[in-house]
C-alpha cells in the first residue's frame, strides 16, 4: 500500500508572534511510510510547526512540498485536500454527536440529499475495523474515554484519506495500557503505507517508536536523523544545549520527630474508600496507582474539592472541618491541579492576576487590590521559581512548564502548610521537569509537607520519602526507605487484595 505514502518536505520555514520568534528557517522531510518525531522543550516550536504543516498557521517564509510539489495551505481543509490531518492536544469533536456522525462529518453518506444512516454505520464499522479499533458507533463522544476520542479523531483521519497524520502530544493524558495500544496504532499507520508525525515530550516514546526525528531548540533544527543513532542522554543534551546532570535533587530525610502536618482517618468519597494518610513537615509522600485508582479524587475531597462520605481530616492535630476549597486554603492547604488548562489557570488573564489570586486578602485594603504590593509579591514568586517574565506577562505567551510554574508560584504565595501536587509535571519537558522536581524538594527542605501524586514511576521513586499505593479507591501498600521499588509499586498497584492494606517485606 506504498500508494498511501505522502512524501512532505519544509524548506527554511519561519514565523514569528509579535516579538517572539517561534521558527527559524526550519528544513526537513517526512517520508512516507515513516514515524517522524519532533521533540525539543516546551517553546521550542514543535506545535507550531505541526500548525504549519496542517494549514492551521501560514508560515512568514520559507514553503512547503508536498510529493515535490510546492504548496501554500490557506485552511486545514486546504491541508487535508492534500492528504495532512492533524490531531491537536486539545481534541475537536463534536461531543454531542456519536463516534459514527464525528468521524464522517461532512462527507456523510446520503441518499436523496437525505443522510443514509445505515450506509454512515456501514462505514464507520468498516474505518473502525480496518484500524483495529471498538468504538462503539452510537456513543456521543463526550462519554467516551480520551482515549476513545483519539481514536474517533484518527478514523475522522482516514475518512478523509489522510497521508500524512501529525499527532501533537497524543499520549499526554493516556493510561499506560492506553499508550501501548496508541503506539501499535501508529506502528500500523505507518506499516500501511501512511505518516505520522509524532510531536512528543515523551523521549522513550519517540526511541521506541519514531523511524526518524527532528529535534528542536529556540526554533531551530538542532539535529535531524534516524532515531536509531540516539539514546535518552543525547536527545537531552541537544534539546537543552547542555548536559542535564542528574535527573533528581539530592534531597535529605525530614526529622525523625517532624510534627504531623494533615492526616487523613478512614476517608471515604467518591472514587475512594477508607483511605488513612499521614504527611509531616519536610516530607514528600507518593501516592502511586494507576489510573482509575482515587488518587486525585481523595486529594480533591482532602481539600475540600470533592464531598466526604466517612472519616475525617486532621490539621496539627485538630479535627478540621470544611467544606470548600477556600476554607481548606484557610486551613493551611493548597493544590496543583492535574489540569492546569481546565482547572487552574485563566488564559484571559495576566501573569500576576494567576499568582495572587488566591492570595487577594493579602494586598487588600477596604475592598480594593492594592496593585503595587500586588506586582512585587508576584514578581518575587516568580523568581523563585524561575520564570524569567514580568508579573504583567500575558499568560498565554509563557511556555507550558512556565504556566506550570506559575500555579506553583500561585500556591507558594498562600504560604501553606501542606501542599498537594497532582500530576505535577504532565505536559511540561525535560528541562521544566529538573526544575520542578527542584521546587518541590526545596519547599520540602523548608518544612513544607508534600502529598505527590504522579503516575511516572520513576517520579515516584526518585522525589518521595515513603510512597502510599492505591487501587480500587483503596489503599494496598504503604513504603518506605528501602521498600521503595518499581517492582513492590507495580506489585501493590496491579495484584494486591482489596481487604487489607500490604506490607512488604524490605
Amino acid at each position: 500500500m506504498a500508494e498511501l505514502g505522502l512524501d512532505l518536505r519544509v524548506e527554511e520555514v519561519a514565523k514569528q508572534f509579535g516579538e517572539t520568534r517561534a521558527l527559524s528557517e526550519v528544513s526537513l522531510s517526512v517520508l512516507p511510510g515513516s514515524v517522524h518525531a519532533l521533540i525539543g522543550e516546551n517553546g521550542a516550536g514543535k506545535s507550531t510547526l505541526g500548525r504549519i504543516m496542517a494549514g492551521v498557521i501560514r508560515p512568514d517564509s520559507g514553503r512547503l512540498l508536498v510529493d515535490g510539489e510546492a504548496v501554500e495551505f490557506d485552511s486545514p481543509k486546504h491541508a487535508l485536500d492534500r492528504g495532512i490531518a492533524m490531531i491537536a492536544q486539545e481534541i475537536a469533536l463534536v461531543p454531542a454527536l456519536d463516534a459514527a456522525a464525528n468521524v464522517l462529518l461532512g462527507v456523510e453518506p446520503r441518499k436523496l440529499g437525505f443522510l443514509n444512516r445505515g450506509q454512515l454505520r456501514d462505514r464507520f464499522g468498516r474505518l473502525a475495523s480496518s484500524a483495529g479499533f471498538e468504538v462503539p458507533a452510537d456513543r456521543p463522544v463526550g462519554s467516551l474515554s480520551i482515549a476513545q476520542q483519539q481514536e474517533v479523531e484518527i478514523l475522522r483521519a482516514l475518512a478523509r484519506d489522510a497521508r500524512l497524520i501529525v499527532m501533537d502530544e497524543p499520549t499526554a493524558r493516556l493510561s499506560m495500557a492506553e499508550t501501548e495500544k496508541l503506539h501499535e496504532v501508529i506502528r500500523k499507520l505507518a506499516a500501511d503505507g501512511r505518516s505520522v508525525l509524532l510531536i512528543s515530550h515523551f523521549l522513550d516514546e519517540v526511541l521506541s517508536v519514531a523511524d526518524e526525528m527532528t529535534i528542536l531548540r529556540d526554533g531551530r533544527v538542532v539535529r535531524h536523523g534516524p532515531t536509531s543513532a540516539e539514546t535518552r542522554g543525547t536527545c537531552i543534551e541537544a534539546m537543552l544545549g547542555r548536559k542535564l546532570g542528574a535527573q533528581f535533587p539530592d534531597q535529605q530525610l525530614p526529622p525523625a520527630e517532624a510534627p504531623v502536618v494533615l492526616q487523613a482517618v478512614g476517608l471515604s468519597g467518591p472514587g475512594f474508600s477508607d483511605v488513612s494518610l499521614t504527611l509531616r513537615a519536610g516530607e514528600i509522600v507518593g501516592l502511586a496507582g494507576l489510573v482509575g485508582a482515587g488518587r486525585s479524587e481523595f486529594a480533591r475531597a482532602v481539600i475540600g474539592a470533592a464531598p466526604t462520605t466517612a472519616g475525617r481530616i486532621e490539621i496539627g492535630g485538630s479535627v478540621a472541618r470544611f467544606r470548600t476549597p477556600r476554607q481548606g486554603l484557610s486551613e493551611g492547604l493548597v493544590m496543583i491541579p492535574e489540569s492546569r488548562r481546565d482547572q487552574g489557570l485563566f488564559y484571559l488573564r495576566p501573569t500576576r492576576e494567576n499568582v495572587s489570586v488566591s492570595s487577594l486578602g493579602q494586598f487588600t485594603r477596604l475592598g480594593i487590590v492594592q496593585m503595587g504590593r500586588e506586582r512585587r509579591a508576584t514578581g518575587e514568586m516568580l523568581g523563585r521559581v524561575s520564570v524569567n517574565a514580568s508579573a504583567e506577562t500575558p499568560l498565554t505567551t509563557l511556555s507550558g512548564g512556565n504556566q506550570q510554574k506559575v500555579l506553583f508560584a500561585r500556591a507558594m504565595l498562600t504560604r501553606p502548610a501542606a501542599l498537594l501536587a497532582d500530576e505535577p509535571t504532565r505536559g511540561v519537558d525535560i528541562g521544566a521537569k529538573r526544575a520542578i522536581y527542584d521546587i518541590l524538594v526545596g519547599l520540602a527542605a523548608e518544612g513544607l509537607a508534600i502529598l505527590l501524586i504522579s503516575s511516572e514511576m520513576e517520579e515516584i521513586i526518585g522525589l518521595a520519602h515513603r510512597v502510599v499505593v492505591m487501587r480500587g479507591g483503596r489503599v494496598t501498600a504503604e513504603l518506605a526507605g528501602d521498600q521503595i521499588s518499581q517492582q513492590r509499586i507495580l506489585h501493590a498497584a496491579f495484584e494486591a487484595q482489596l481487604d487489607e492494606p500490604m506490607a512488604l517485606p524490605a
